[in-house]
């Protein structure tokens, strides 16, 4: 039976390598969001926008929702879409 030394270079290097696979999971999960419907300070947070700017979204039909009890949720695709159409390029 053969025995196989490690050194310390060969967990240095599985560390890094370890490391690297961990942020590649970590980056693919957060470009696809898991969750589809969302509370209004998440919107807020996506868009960068204050609650008055949400709020006016809603009321003038900009951005669909859906109001269950006194939470209002937001679609993560309809936002989206929303981002698509009105994209510019200069």
């Amino acid at each position: 039976m053969a025995l196989e030394v490690l050194t310390t270079d060969d967990l240095r290097e599985f560390k890094i390598e370890l490391l690297e696979d961990i942020q590649k999971l970590l980056k693919k999960n957060t470009n696809s969001p898991e969750k589809r419907w969302l509370k209004s300070y998440e919107v807020r947070e996506l868009l960068n926008i204050s609650p008055g700017t949400l709020q006016h979204m809603r009321v003038s039909g900009i951005l669909p929702f859906t109001k269950i009890g006194g939470t209002i949720y937001y679609d993560h695709g309809e936002i989206n879409e929303l981002l698509q159409k009105n994209k510019q390029s200069y």
